[in-house]
């Protein structure tokens, strides 16, 4: 019977820590490099270096590490490591302490010269909290304060190694190498979790669509997405390093998660904007409600010609009066400012220009064809307009009431039937049933950019999606509110 290889015995661990310029790795660089090479027991090595950022260092961050732009003035660029620092981490374990942070570094300046690095990854903040799951604290210093270690100049490469390497014997010795054997094996195994989440949380994730939140402390909420497959979708936030600060705050902060499954993709499309929208969680910024929108009418002026006007009220039911949806006036305006110049109209009957005597400024510079001063025939340029304009025009709701778009997941038995008036979600169901109870009137709607953009694409182009709709003539229309 062949005997079990313990990771222990026979394994190399580089217990590694950087110093860096800034918490994100697409844009910060590394300042300094410790590494302390242990293996079976003993330090059979160790390699450090300051590295020159190519950057300036903040005052804040030099005053955290010590670490001055005279410092590294003369240092090597990290391309001038790179060789060896890969050679030396090769077959190696590579540890750290919220190794996410010091491996995402590593493997973006190793991206920045086209090659890719990828190693075995220990982190000790998850080894300390598998070890030692009664303590609510595993940053550097509560381990050393709780474990008695030596003091050390903390916050520069080799200080922070050898408080990590202190730590991991004195665990070895407190729990004994089986222990730590099986922790470390587990903690290599694992798809890459949050040190705050339950390490099983993966295994409750539903495999089908719908929308998942991240919470954080006091039941923050930090982020909604939705996807077709729940779980896979999650531990994709969670695998490998994150290419952003914004990425490891978040994964940091990440308490607690949650989900509602939808039959379909529709409806999880649906569900995470609308709660977007309204929950406003932390890291979501995309989608976020638009304040005011803003469309473009386009009506005759006493001389017959169009004129285009800026509108805040639009009324959901004459949405083919109205060209264009914008989040605010400027983007509106930028709009009208390209079709102008890619169609020779008029700045001032386009509302460009304040109204005044004489030729608007594009006439002067030959860009109009001279419908500002009459000089220009009205049906042509009325015809001009209106072409310019065409590919703008928003989609008339094409029912004469509220329809229901029926979502059937044969996998998982679930239906939806999302219920929808003038582009905008109403309500979603879970059976045909409670299509007879349901009742529209009074019910508040805020008629919304993304989810018009998202049915028109669903409804008019389908998508490719094959999708059943049935109209719901007898619950009536929802109250509109308009942002």
């Amino acid at each position: 019977m062949k005997k079990n290889i313990r990771t222990l015995d026979s394994a190399t661990f580089a217990f590694l820590d950087i110093e860096t310029t800034g918490g994100n790795n697409s844009h910060d660089r590394i300042t300094e490099i410790g590494i302390r090479f242990w293996r079976s027991g003993q330090i059979v090595g160790e390699w450090q270096t300051l590295v020159n950022p190519e950057t300036r260092i903040s005052p804040f961050i030099q005053s955290l590490t010590g670490i001055t732009d005279a410092m590294v003035a003369d240092a090597p660029v990290f391309a001038e490591i790179s060789e060896e620092l890969e050679s030396r981490l090769k077959d190696t374990i590579f540890v750290a302490h919220n190794a996410r942070f010091d491996y995402g570094f590593i493997k973006g300046e190793f991206r920045r010269l086209g090659l890719l690095f990828s190693a075995k990854v220990l982190c000790t903040v998850k080894l300390s909290r598998k070890l030692y799951p009664g303590f609510r604290r595993h940053n550097m210093d509560a381990l050393i304060e709780r474990h008695g270690l030596d003091q050390v100049q903390r916050h520069r490469a080799m200080g922070d190694v050898s408080a990590m390497l202190a730590f991991f014997e004195q665990a070895l010795a407190e729990k004994g190498t089986q222990a730590m054997d099986e922790a470390i094996a587990e903690l290599l195994q694992r798809p890459s979790i949050p040190s705050n989440l339950p390490v099983d949380v993966l295994q409750d994730l539903p495999r089908g669509p719908g929308v998942y939140r991240f919470y954080g402390e006091n039941d923050v909420l930090l982020y909604v997405g939705k996807s077709t497959d729940i779980a896979q979708r999650v531990a994709s936030h969670f695998s490998g390093d994150h290419g952003s600060s914004r990425g490891v705050r978040m994964s940091e902060s990440l308490r607690r998660v949650d989900w509602t499954e939808t039959a379909g993709e529709l409806g999880a499309l649906l569900l995470e904007l609308k709660q977007i929208k309204q929950l406003k969680p932390l890291f979501n910024r995309r989608s976020r409600a638009a304040k005011n929108l803003v469309s473009i009418e386009l009506a005759n002026n006493t001389d017959g010609y169009l004129q285009a006007r800026l509108v805040r009220e639009i009324e959901p039911h004459r949405l083919g009066d109205y060209f264009g949806l914008f989040r605010s006036k400027r983007d509106a305006e930028k709009a009208l400012s390209g079709i102008a110049v890619r169609n020779d109209l008029c700045n001032k009957l386009l509302g460009l220009e304040p109204d005044h005597e004489g030729p608007c400024f594009q006439r002067t510079l030959g860009r109009c064809k001279g419908a500002c001063e009459g000089g220009e025939d009205v049906t042509r340029y009325n015809l001009r307009v209106q072409i310019a304009f065409h590919a703008l025009r928003l989609k008339t709701w094409p029912w004469k009431g509220s329809v229901g778009i029926v979502e059937h997941n044969s996998k998982t038995g679930k239906t939806d039937i999302l219920v929808v008036f003038n582009w905008m979600h109403v309500a979603t169901l879970d059976s045909v049933g409670e299509l007879d109870n349901l009742s529209l009137q009074g019910q508040a709607v805020n008629f919304d950019l993304d989810s018009y953009k998202l049915l028109v694409k669903a409804l008019i182009g389908r998508d490719g999606r094959s999708l059943k709709v049935v109209e719901l003539d007898a619950v009536g229309a929802p109250d509109v509110l308009m942002p």
